[in-house]
């Protein structure tokens, strides 16, 4: 790409007009001087201007200077919103309470977390048996001062003595592996492995060693070429971790993740190479025959050069595969290692029609698989024959997490919630399908005034969509009501009912909370996450933009009622929807999120997701970026909803300079409410992992919602 001496305009998306409403007085405010500068791309022919690329180099003192500016005043602004101590106050009551996670069973161990009420962050305990005395393994709270050190993941060798973990600063995606003796807690000297930010400890059977991917910390390597360097390496317990083992080679393409997983009898080793979020390459190794020599040994494919998924468990010397290859719904099938060609697979489980896969385990020696049913969970029992023997009886609408557990013990765990059900954990039998409740959320709200309801409309090219709607029982639908509307819509998450605390403040005020499925999700099927990708983005923002229309249809609301919510990929959806329909909405409130597609893929992780966008390097995928790029499509003289932009300070997954460079565009061209751009400090994309972090920013956007949704 080169410069130009001449801008080239791109044209502005159309605006329409949903609402006969009076504009608002619009809220002036006087914000930090952001230059304005003559920088054009010329990309395939076109003219690309940005003004603001300055605001990429955040380690410029300019750009640090303004950050801090920016942050300054819309942190005043906050603080000055009427609602805003109150929302602190009662989120402070949600979010401060006792929680405890289902049991992980290693050796004669159980390892489990428990979130304390008094407590910032979630200790992870220890027990020799189940009524052995609660140990402490890992107390983040102690890790720092202010709380900027944080536990990244962790994994329990198998026979419990012990456990491989993670350690980030400021809660970014970047980590260090430590190897820690649980009986002694302590971690080892030797054991210690930088360029652990995709890593993950895939033990031996006898826990002296684990394979895990390793990403190279040479800050000579560019940023948007780091994810091609990526190996799988075997670690052996004391040996020198840069001396570890070549497993499988870095692929050179920073558009792919590569793992390994060990199956629990250390007999195969699986090597996955996923093409981002569309396809999967899988490979295997008998380690038996390898005789114990992590870099020796050659793969056999077991599924290479087909447009699909792969996920794949290893048992009693078979392997169970769920795959959507010929089955946009996922099926499952048996392989025999040992003849792994195509045609000798058996199919176990086949699609359903109702309902789209959602994951599997092997638990006691059944498959236990999950599905999604309308976005609502259901899990099913299966022999591993693929003969059906029970469905798990969940109470109604809502989200199950697992059921964890071992391959060959009777014992597992799972958890269910709604919107309206805090989070329950239940013990189960796989043999007999008993149930008793192990643990109970108890958060001190009261749910009975509020129904869960799911509706379906039409997004613009007809495509059913379906939407949870959370809202008080008594709502009389006459257009009054604030609605939080809430969307993500992409790389195959799924928006699913889970309990969040923080919406109850919204709904004790009267508000609706809304979720709509949107295609780039996975709640019906891999074909539903197509057509949500690549060239066919546009289809996301089409079915939000339906999501407020239907609401607004129905007499829930009226436009200027409605705060629309999402972070990261959702935070392109927030940045797509105000500027392609900025009379439909009150508030924006957008997180983390990409908004400059011309030149994402050149920032953070940005490479990483290059087959569920595209890049400028294609000429179609060029101009469908284009088309929808928030940054590249603010008409000056606009009248756009308030926004809030909520930026992280040590972000590497999604640079913050998205952030940067649409609010000061917005700020510089609309003529509608305040633009604000808040900067989380000491967090990284997935926030600051301290609770008091949290309330503060819920109350933020809680508060801004509320204020900009008053008329």
């Amino acid at each position: 790409m080169t410069q130009s001496p001449k801008p080239v305009p791109v044209p502005a998306s159309p605006v329409t007009t949903a609402s006969a409403e009076p504009a608002p007085e619009p809220v002036r405010l006087r914000y930090p001087p952001a230059r304005r500068e003559t920088v054009v791309d010329v990309i395939h022919g076109v003219g690309v201007a940005d003004p603001y690329r300055w605001l990429e180099d955040e380690k410029q003192p300019e750009v640090q200077s303004w950050m801090d500016a920016e942050d300054a005043l819309a942190r005043a602004e906050l603080r000055k919103l009427p609602e805003r101590d109150a929302i602190a106050a009662r989120l402070k009551e949600l979010f401060y309470v006792d929680s405890l996670s289902a049991p992980v069973h290693r050796g004669s161990r159980y390892f489990y977390s428990r979130r304390h009420a008094k407590k910032e962050k979630s200790i992870v305990y220890w027990k020799e048996g189940k009524t052995g005395a609660e140990q402490v393994l890992f107390d983040p709270n102690g890790w720092s001062e202010d709380g900027s050190v944080s536990l990244a993941g962790w994994q329990a060798s198998w026979d419990g003595t012990r456990v491989a973990y993670k350690k980030s600063q400021n809660n970014s995606d970047e980590s260090t592996l430590y190897v820690r003796d649980v009986a002694a807690g302590a971690d080892s000297a030797i054991d210690v492995i930088e360029g652990a930010k995709y890593a993950s400890a895939s033990w031996t059977p006898k826990g002296d060693g684990f394979y895990y991917t390793w990403l190279p910390t040479d800050p000579k390597i560019p940023v948007d070429e780091r994810p091609g360097f990526a190996e799988v390496r075997f670690h052996k317990l004391g040996a020198d971790p840069k001396q570890d083992a070549l497993v499988h080679p870095k692929t050179g393409d920073p558009e792919v993740f590569v793992s390994g997983d060990l199956s629990r009898d250390g007999h195969w080793l699986v090597v996955t190479i996923s093409h981002g979020w569309t396809s999967d390459e899988v490979w295997l190794r008998d380690e038996q025959k390898n005789a114990g020599r992590p870099a020796g040994g050659a793969f056999v494919p077991l599924a290479v050069g087909k447009k699909a998924h792969y996920r794949v468990e290893a048992y009693q010397d078979q392997l169970y595969v769920q795959t959507d290859e010929g089955a946009p719904r996922w099926r499952i099938f048996r392989v025999d290692p040992r003849r792994p060609d195509r045609g000798s697979w058996v199919e176990l489980v086949p699609e359903r029609a109702d309902a789209a896969m959602d994951g599997f385990s092997i638990l006691g020696g059944k498959l236990v698989v999950s599905y999604l049913r309308n976005a609502s969970s259901l899990v099913a029992v299966y022999g591993l024959d693929g003969k059906l023997v029970r469905e798990l009886g969940l109470p109604g609408i809502g989200s199950v997490g697992g059921p964890i557990g071992r391959q060959d013990e009777d014992e597992a765990y799972y958890s269910f919630e709604s919107y309206t059900v805090p989070r329950e954990i239940y013990a189960t039998s796989i043999a007999t399908g008993k149930v008793e409740l192990y643990s109970k959320l108890e958060v001190p709200v009261d749910p009975s005034p509020y129904v869960v309801e799911q509706v379906f409309y039409p997004s613009k090219d007809g495509t059913k969509i379906s939407m949870f709607v959370v809202r008080r029982k008594d709502l009389v639908k006459d257009g009054s009501a604030r609605v939080y509307l809430y969307g993500y819509g992409g790389f195959q998450a799924n928006e699913t009912p889970v309990f969040m605390a923080s919406i109850y403040p919204w709904l004790e005020r009267g508000g609706v909370f809304a979720v709509a499925n949107l295609r780039g999700g996975a709640e019906y099927g891999e074909k539903w996450h197509e057509d949500g990708m690549l060239l066919k983005k546009q289809n996301v923002f089409d079915d939000f933009i339906g999501a407020a229309e239907y609401l607004v249809a129905e007499q829930y609301t009226r436009p200027s009622r409605i705060a629309i919510s999402g972070a990261s990929n959702g935070g392109l959806l927030m940045g797509a929807a105000l500027t392609q329909r900025p009379d439909l909405f009150g508030a924006v409130l957008c997180g983390v999120p990409l908004l400059d597609m011309v030149r994402y893929h050149k920032f953070g992780s940005g490479r990483t997701w290059a087959s569920e966008y595209g890049t400028v390097d294609d000429p179609a995928e060029f101009r469908a970026l284009l088309a929808y790029s928030p940054y590249h499509h603010v008409a000056p003289g606009t009248a756009y909803p308030a926004t809030l932009f909520l930026a992280a300070d040590h972000d590497d997954r999604v640079d913050p300079m998205h952030a940067r460079k649409l609010a000061a565009l917005l700020q510089a061209d609309s003529t509608g409410g305040p633009v604000l751009l808040r900067i989380e400090r000491h967090s990284g994309h997935g926030g600051a992992d301290l609770v008091k972090a949290e309330v503060e920013k819920g109350a933020d956007r809680y508060a801004f919602a509320l204020a900009h949704t008053a008329r």
